[in-house]
């Protein structure tokens, strides 16, 4: 048991970087547990303070550590499972819990509030009448316009009184202090979906939405806490589904969290669902303010909002009746955080359900090769939803050949059949959206006379080319540390004028059609072109009042958009996902392409869809042609049992980061040597007892380099482990955590900890 507690004091006011290390009494070690409530001493007072780590080891002089008084009974506030939540995370995925605080807390200070000001007359007619013929006979002018108004009005905005009667705060103080007046200050929260028009909701659900629906809720009413899994084809009504569910939960006083994979999706999402909730729904993403997020934090808090959508750091809405939490698109990779801790939305989400008996809710046309296994396996429940609302069919998909184009003499990066199609929709007033997984120009420049390519000089990655207003004749950007230089005319290696970029993006395709088709309307979505806050809004609400004819995007244009006027989708370049070096990529570029095939005939129209690429053959190509789940997934284990890679094992990778290659290479031979140690010695403590060693068994690899070794002149080796238990991974971390404390050898590495990682370091 620990013997001592280190504690927040105040989680809003303090840095969360300071906590406090308090004794904890005998009568309590088997009672405290992370997230609780406490009373401890704190200077001349006793304050209330979090439990956010129990420790062994004292951080200062045993003597100096105070006791920790009691355990708050009264209240346990939402903070209490948020930290727990953060403890669990720091466990888990590796990291700090000031890493873990942060990301399950993120609205560290209070922001300045909005408040509602209004000033109210505190005297009778009559007394108020006597007042003011007082101020006439002395010529107080601002003073008589403020009183006769009050009169007139009891109650007046303040603003309008400054403004309107141009009358100064100093004036209305005096009355105040005189007890004529009294100013009454009310907060007002800002709200992000204040500006939706309801439409109402008209909805009824068919048969198959029903049985899943009846399936979920006998277990709700029930209490029974579960996660499921519904594999529903594109266009099957899951949104609906969801709703449904939602409306269930509220109805027993709950509260639900729906996740969303992209900023894009924010818009028409909330939308479907702020017609049926009103203002029971909110929204929380990285593009509200500050003030904002903090008002949506607060309002959640007071109970203000019952629903909270957005992507993943939705999921520490501190909802203190959470009922359900809903992973829309569950596949997406962006569920995974990139920053410490390296959490998975959809485990953590499944253990903050545990924490409050929630239930989880999983939703994909093409389900995560790891949530599709827990499914089989029985650890989720499986629903499918097999057939499209009203049973439209799905698009009919062609695959053109990208080398047969080439041999025909066609360069361009539309084949001739996409052309031809287009040209159809064109005619016919409907619309169309082209997608390509890359944004800007050029995925490279190189020199086609020595093969020169143009690199970062401070990341081991090559440049982008980018053209825009400012820089037309183009420049090159690092997009790891944001280097940039104007376009070189000539190769800097050989001098040759034959530099140029590949592969083609957003931007050059944009270029390429409003040549090809120049009556058509042209919209494009990426990153470049939704940077302002309104953006995604403003492209998606354009495209759906049928202000353009084509739209042309990265993946954010694929997911969960609902254009029933689309009956065309282009996939220009179906390769450009399938051959990274992750082994998701045949499982990545899968999705792509049915997410992208399902845009296409969601309306009264049929839809047909083009994939053009190198690859035709490929079974991920194959299977998305066919929109069957069931044969990319049959042959994509195949590869996984066969090479011990998730879900089948687990796998941990191990970033050693430096200044000097030589100290990060040194670092992660350390650990190497370390986890072959610690496997020894758990080897033969395990044949002392007689116990099988082989489900404890890891194998390491590395040091290597990542895919990308040196980013803003910092140098990075990997280690990859796997194994089949992810517990061994889990105690293994906690071991290297503990040699490194105190080893002098890492004091110039720095050291992250990735678990089945969704993409290299």
């Amino acid at each position: 048991m620990a013997e001592y507690a280190n504690i927040i004091v105040d989680i809003f006011n303090e840095k969360l970087d300071k906590t406090f290390q308090y004794r904890i009494p005998e009568a309590m070690k088997e009672k405290l547990t992370l997230g609780m409530q406490v009373y401890v001493p704190f200077g001349k007072r006793n304050i209330k303070g979090y439990v956010v780590e129990l420790t062994d080891e004292p951080e200062f002089e045993v003597a100096k550590i105070k006791e920790i008084i009691g355990i708050v009974t009264d209240s346990v506030p939402i903070e209490s499972q948020l930290i727990a939540l953060a403890g669990w995370m720091k466990k888990n995925y590796g990291a700090t819990m000031n890493h873990a605080l942060k990301t399950v807390i993120p609205i560290k200070k209070k922001s300045n509030a909005v408040e509602h000001k209004s000033v109210r007359l505190k005297l009778t007619e009559i007394e108020a009448k006597s007042e003011l013929a007082e101020f006439e006979r002395k010529h107080q002018k601002a003073r008589v316009r403020l009183l006769s108004a009050l009169i007139e009005n009891p109650q007046m905005d303040q603003s309008m009184i400054t403004q309107k009667l141009n009358v100064s705060g100093t004036v209305i103080r005096a009355l105040e202090t005189m007890g004529i007046v009294e100013v009454v200050s009310e907060r007002s929260y800002r709200n992000p979906v204040s500006h939706l028009d309801s439409k109402g909701y008209h909805l009824t659900l068919n048969e198959e939405q029903q049985s899943v629906v009846d399936a979920i809720e006998r277990d709700l009413d029930q209490k029974i806490a579960k996660t499921y899994l519904i594999k529903g084809v594109t266009g099957s009504g899951k949104t609906e589904v969801y709703m449904e569910l939602i409306a269930h939960m509220l109805a027993q006083g709950k509260q639900a969290i729906v996740l969303i994979p992209e900023i894009a999706l924010t818009f028409q999402t909330v939308m479907r669902f702020y017609n049926r909730f009103g203002d029971r729904v909110s929204i929380m993403n990285s593009r509200l303010s500050p003030g904002e997020r903090f008002d949506q934090f607060e309002r959640a808090k007071n109970g203000d909002v019952d629903i909270m959508i957005g992507p993943r750091s939705a999921l520490f809405t501190p909802f203190s009746k959470l009922g359900l939490i809903i992973i829309d698109e569950e596949h997406e990779s962006s569920y995974k955080s990139e920053t410490l801790p390296r959490y998975h939305a959809r485990e953590t989400a499944i253990e903050r359900a545990r924490m409050c008996g929630a239930s989880v809710v999983l939703g994909s046309a093409t389900p995560s090769v790891e949530s599709y296994y827990k499914a089989k396996t029985g650890e989720y429940e499986l629903l499918e939803l097999k057939h499209r609302v009203a049973e439209k069919p799905l698009p009919k998909v062609e695959v053109v050949d990208l080398r047969e184009e080439l041999k025909a003499g066609n360069r361009s990066i539309l084949s001739v059949r996409l052309q031809e199609l287009m040209e159809d929709r064109l005619k016919k007033g409907q619309q169309m959206m082209l997608f390509i997984n890359r944004r800007g120009v050029a995925g490279f420049v190189s020199c086609r006379a020595c093969g020169h390519v143009l690199k970062c000089p401070h990341c081991d990655v090559s440049l982008s080319q980018h053209v825009t207003r400012q820089h037309p004749e183009g420049k090159m950007v690092c997009h790891y540390c944001g280097y940039e230089i104007p376009m070189p005319k000539t190769c800097p290696a050989c001098g040759s004028r034959y530099i140029s970029g590949f592969k083609a993006g957003t931007q050059k395709i944009e270029m390429i059609v409003k040549e090809r088709f120049p009556q058509a309307r042209v919209l494009r979505m990426d990153m470049d072109t939704t940077r302002n806050k309104e953006g995604y809004e403003q492209i998606l609400s354009a495209f759906a009042n049928q202000e353009a004819d084509i739209l042309i995007g990265t993946q954010m244009i694929v997911k969960g958009h609902d254009f029933p006027n689309v009956t065309l989708v282009g996939v220009l370049a179906a390769d450009l996902s399938l051959y990274v070096s992750d082994y998701h990529a045949a499982e990545r570029t899968f999705q792509l392409l049915t997410q992208a095939a399902g845009r296409a005939g969601r309306g009264s129209e049929p839809g047909e869809v083009v994939i053009q690429t190198y690859q035709p053959d490929h079974y991920s190509v194959q299977a998305a042609k066919e929109q069957d789940y069931e044969a990319f997934y049959e042959q994509e284990m195949e590869y996984r049992r066969m090479l011990l890679y998730p879900p089948v094992w687990n796998m941990l990778v191990i970033l050693c980061a430096s200044k000097q290659e030589q100290t990060a290479y040194d670092s992660a031979k350390l650990l190497v040597q370390e986890i072959d140690t610690w496997q020894e010695n758990i080897k033969a403590a395990m044949e002392r007892v007689g116990e099988d060693f082989k489900k404890k068994r890891v194998f390491p690899v590395g040091p290597a380099d990542p895919a990308v070794a040196k980013v803003n002149d910092i140098y990075k080796k990997v280690i990859y482990i796997k194994t089949k238990d992810y517990q061994t991974l889990v105690e293994l971390k906690d071991r290297l955590e503990h040699y490194m404390r105190d080893n002098r050898a890492f004091k110039d590495t720095v050291v992250q900890f990735d678990f089945n990682p969704m993409s290299g370091f």
